[in-house]
């Protein structure tokens, strides 16, 4: 983009190109990674783009791309790739041990951003030596070998669930029901905001740095991202020692100070020296906070909903990227590289105490397990799948004098019940009654219900005996109500 339009605003519309589809379409990716085979979803998407990435090898080849052609390119190899992560991600814990998946996300993470980083300077080598057309076409064959390592693995047999298959909106809708109510998660993608919008700037300004900073070309941008490989490389074999030193929060606090120091040292680079230096800095920096972050956002999830919550993390991610890139664009095009850089800069300082309330990786050693423990419910005759919505009733006999801690311990519950698919969640006392209190929860369908079922973890059920304690006559009584279809009778 820099030979076809060096505009500023123009050039941080790649990295737009690449992010945008992350943003939008991530949600829907884990929604799929979550219902349908995952193996089968990602050799078709892995299929698709590299049939994408080589016809725009052959359009390069032919001096056909222009500004408008290379976005639309980016955002369909974007697109692909927003489908492609949740799936990926999601597998993790199909590969290795329960005690080995920090490990294995943080390792993952690792491969991810070391390829990101050395693949575009692998690509620099390609350009100069071979022409620009010729890292398409490579990247087409790598794809091609992502495809056959896909049809080599067995994937492991998982339990399977005796209920239909999930609804792609009805899914979508209980991800964000399970985000809004998973404390875990919700930390986890407020520190994600408060560094991605502005951890942005460098990628999104890197390629203006090396033509109009440094007056380079595509050899130093592919070395000065190769700097950045190094950097995620030396930060991934440290990381481990860094973890156990520091913690996850202060982890992610240096590396955001790292990261604010490296974009002040793209900011006054006019040397390849000290782009060199500030993107070495920059990969050790990233790696750290990404791959915190990362880990963060996989113990917090159950395994129903792990392809879908990562997906809003991604699309937090990208969002951040995405909004920041416009941003910064459109600050150097008007104000200058260096004030765009600077001006990051003092927001990544900001984000440190301003996001500090959010703590990271809170669900390491919580039971996300499904714990199964609840009792199938009682049932006079077959209920079809779609009726709904129920409500149900549990009814607790409770000492007045334990009335306050009580409504404390059932306040914990309300997030059980709504992560798992509940709304509309209420605790009523009795006014004629002292001690006697029924908690109502509604659910959109019979099938959503038994689906609550399987989605109890061991975690909750700790939550819940805690709250039937209170409970001093036997175990509280549950009722089931389904709304009656009245509209039927009157016809």
């Amino acid at each position: 983009m820099t030979s076809l339009q060096p505009n500023p605003l123009v050039v941080s519309l790649v990295q737009v190109a690449t992010l945008l589809p992350l943003f939008l379409f991530a949600l829907p990716g884990g929604v799929l990674a979550d219902i349908v085979d995952r193996r089968k979803l990602l050799l078709a998407l892995q299929t698709a783009v590299a049939v994408i990435v080589a016809a725009f090898g052959v359009m390069v080849l032919a001096d056909k791309v222009t500004p408008v052609i290379l976005l639309i390119v980016t955002f369909l190899i974007g697109t692909g790739s927003a489908l492609i992560a949740p799936a990926w991600q999601s597998i993790v814990p199909q590969l290795v041990p329960k005690g080995a998946l920090q490990s294995a996300v943080a390792i993952n993470s690792v491969g991810v951003n070391i390829s990101r980083a050395i693949g575009p300077a692998l690509a620099g080598i390609i350009i100069t030596t071979v022409g620009i057309a010729a890292p398409f076409f490579v990247d087409a064959v790598a794809l091609l070998g992502v495809v056959a390592a896909l049809l080599l693995w067995k994937t492991p047999k998982q339990h399977t669930s005796r209920l239909p298959t999930e609804r792609f909106w009805g899914a979508a809708r209980n991800a964000f029901r399970h985000i809004g109510y998973n404390l875990h998660l919700r930390a986890t993608l407020m520190r994600a905001i408060g560094f991605f919008v502005f951890a942005s700037a460098y990628w999104a300004l890197l390629p203006l740095v090396v033509r109009e900073q440094i007056g380079g070309g595509a050899n130093l941008y592919g070395l000065l991202l190769g700097a950045i490989g190094v950097g995620a490389v030396v930060g991934a074999f440290a990381l481990p020692w860094m973890k156990q030193k520091l913690g996850p929060d202060r982890l992610v606090a240096i590396g955001t100070v790292g990261t604010c120091a490296a974009t002040v040292l793209f900011g006054m680079a006019r040397q390849p020296s000290i782009a060199l230096s500030a993107s070495f800095l920059a990969g050790l920096a990233w790696i750290s906070v990404l791959s915190t972050m990362n880990v963060s956002a996989q113990v917090a999830l159950p395994d129903w909903v792990r392809a879908r919550g990562l997906a809003i993390f991604v699309m937090v991610f990208n969002g951040a990227m995405t909004v920041g890139s416009v941003i910064w664009g459109q600050l150097a095009a008007t104000a200058g590289l260096p004030v765009a850089h600077f001006a990051a800069a003092t927001g990544l300082i900001l984000a440190v105490p301003l996001t500090w309330r959010w703590k990271l990786q809170t669900g390491v050693g919580v039971n996300m397990a499904p714990s199964m423990h609840w009792p199938e419910p009682i049932v006079s005759h077959d209920i079809p799948f779609d009726r709904g919505p129920v409500m149900v009733m549990i009814e607790y006999r409770v000492d007045p004098r334990e009335r306050d801690n009580f409504l404390t311990a059932i306040g914990e519950l309300e997030y059980e019940r709504r992560r798992d698919g509940g709304y509309d969640w209420h605790i009523f006392e009795d006014a004629a009654d002292d001690g006697r209190f029924v908690e109502t929860f509604l659910i959109h369908s019979w099938e959503e219900h038994l689906r609550q079922h399987e989605r109890v973890t061991g975690a909750d059920r700790i939550v819940q005996e805690c709250v039937q304690r209170f409970h001093i006559v036997g175990k509280p009584p549950v009722t089931h109500l389904i709304a009656a279809d009245t509209a039927r009778i009157r016809e």
